[in-house]
């Protein structure tokens, strides 16, 4: 079955390329190298996951990949996983447009890292199994506190994808001229190849071989870009002003966010959030101990850290050498071919030619595949393992939970795809921060109290968990990019982009309140039995690899 879709794929590729050659000859020639490398990149991470599907057996294989998979290695995908389309395309886009913004931007997604790694990961390896939520209902309600993960769970998992959907129907639409709609439609079909047969394990080793590739390139673009400025970022930076049209004010803050509270806002939203997200907490559950977590933490934060920096020169460069005379074939009636996400493939292409595009195009639909098939196996975790086997019938078989798993990595697949062609406009990286504040709002406070706070119950839990995500999700409907760009009302019902510092903060007073006035039973039950969570969370006793400990 698998070697099929494969071919078909192929197939279709090749086919979309050949069909629409006329369309991207109006924009550029038909970039042969690229689509070569594309396909053989295909082809190569469909053979991975025909490997990992003969070796995924059970339900631990399909989530954890068995744990078999060491702290350098999945140090390597959580960066894999961290590194997506927005932080690639969306991020550099970003500073292309406005700079300094841009920049901080960027590094508010590597504070989370610390939080993870001195307060998070080594107890969710002690604690948990498949997902995060193992974690948050270990001493409270099972129905309650996996229903609500699950749909915080959702929520994140499909604000994410639909960034990732942008950010490979824009690259793919540049690469091979094919129509928006088509080239979405075939990332979803690809993802849910990988996912339903090679479940974590597949994914984990594309995510791996992604980073690799991605972390090469990016380094690449970056010393090519210093070696024209004689290795200095200060002639580079005054090329970028002198090319910009905001000028000097690309070097200066307020570019992007131009108020306090918005400013608050998304870094609360990119701080915390990245301590919510469920495709990388997931990670966190392939290792065999909690040593190999932290290994895995300070690995990811290391590469994550170095691709900032390196992403930043990245997006100077852009400026520096599309809004030149030799970049203007890369615009189309004044704006840039593909939008401002697609900043730095263009920039490869300036760099090295048809040869190097196609590499980093390549690159950046892996990126892209590897980060989707995180996200919807996160998803269909929540679906499956937290509601289905949790909830719905305790008493699953393995081979059941992993069938419902496939069966929703096909419906997430498919609004993936839809929620993709609807935000086709958006800037990526900002669709990620919207992600983030959810993550921030939902699975954060649920997550982090259950670890560090006797006092909370089911009932706090429930209750300010779901205020959260639903004031979280009310606020980014009802704000200035839903509300205006998306559905077309004139003036947003909230006037600020990031919702973050008001959900989150409900979020925490909520759970802290409807936990402090529990006086039932069950409540003091659940907080007698913080004790013995604790003791698990600190020492590893009765955990999974705790002889390792």
């Amino acid at each position: 079955m698998l070697k099929i879709l494969t071919l078909i794929t192929i197939f279709a590729l090749t086919a979309f390329a050949a069909g629409d050659a006329e369309f991207e000859a109006v924009q550029r020639d038909l970039n042969i190298p690229a689509i070569i490398m594309f396909l053989i990149f295909i082809a190569g991470t469909l053979g991975i996951t025909y490997w990992a599907a003969s070796k995924t057996k059970s339900a631990s294989d399909f989530y954890t990949a068995g744990g078999g998979i060491t702290g350098f290695q999945n140090g390597l995908a959580i960066a894999g996983d961290y590194m997506s389309a927005a932080a690639f395309l969306g991020v550099s886009g970003l500073i292309y447009l406005k700079g300094y913004d841009g920049v901080i931007y960027a590094v508010s997604f590597l504070v989370g890292w610390p939080v993870i790694l001195f307060f998070m990961a080594e107890k969710l390896r002690n604690l948990g199994k498949f997902t995060f939520a193992d974690i948050a209902a270990y001493r409270l309600g099972q129905k309650e506190i996996r229903t609500l993960a699950a749909f915080g769970s959702i929520a994140v998992v499909i604000l994410y994808l639909i960034a990732q959907m942008v950010g490979a129907g824009k690259l793919i639409q540049v690469l091979f001229g094919m129509e928006y709609e088509y080239a979405v439609f075939m990332v979803g079909a690809l993802m849910i190849v990988y996912v339903t047969f090679g479940g974590m394990l597949a994914t984990t080793w594309v995510q791996i071989i992604k980073a690799c590739l991605l972390l090469s390139g990016v380094s690449f673009m970056a010393i090519m870009v210093l070696y024209h400025f004689d290795f200095s970022f200060e002639s580079l930076a005054v090329q970028a002003v002198e090319n910009h049209s905001a000028g000097e004010s690309i070097l200066a803050p307020g570019g992007f966010i131009s108020d306090p509270i918005s400013a608050i806002s998304l870094g609360m939203a990119l701080m915390l959030g990245t301590a919510g997200l469920p495709h990388v907490l997931m990670r966190f559950f392939t290792v065999g101990n909690a040593k190999e977590a932290r290994k895995s933490v300070v690995y990811a934060t290391g590469f994550v850290g170095y691709f900032w920096i390196i992403i930043t020169i990245v997006g100077f460069g852009a400026i520096a050498f599309l809004n030149s005379a030799d970049g203007a074939q890369y615009f189309v009636d004044g704006k840039l071919f593909g939008g401002n996400n697609m900043a730095s493939i263009h920039l490869s292409h300036m760099l090295g030619g048809n040869a190097f595009l196609g590499f980093i195009s390549a690159v950046a639909f892996a990126t892209i595949l590897a980060v989707v098939s995180g996200l919807t196996l996160a998803g269909a975790s929540a679906i499956s393992h937290d509601i289905y086997a949790n909830v719905i019938n305790p008493n699953a078989t393995d081979e059941k939970v992993v069938k419902i798993s496939k069966i929703t990595v096909i419906i997430v697949g498919i609004v993936g795809v839809t929620l993709g062609i609807a935000f086709e406009q958006q800037n990526i990286a900002y669709m990620v921060g919207l992600a983030f504040g959810i993550a921030a709002s939902a699975n954060f406070p649920i997550l982090f109290l259950s670890i560090y706070w006797r006092g909370l119950t089911t009932r706090g839990a429930f209750i300010g968990g779901f205020i959260g995500l639903i004031t979280a999700v009310t606020l980014v409907i009802i704000g200035p990019i839903v509300w205006v760009s998306i559905l077309g009302n004139e003036e947003a019902l909230f006037p600020y982009k990031h919702p973050a510092l008001f959900s989150v903060t409900l979020a925490f007073v909520s759970i802290w309140f409807f936990s402090k006035t529990d006086n039932s039973q069950r409540g003091k039950d659940e907080k007698e039995m913080f004790r013995a969570q604790n003791v698990r969370a600190n020492t590893g006793i009765g955990s999974a690899g705790a002889v390792d400990h």
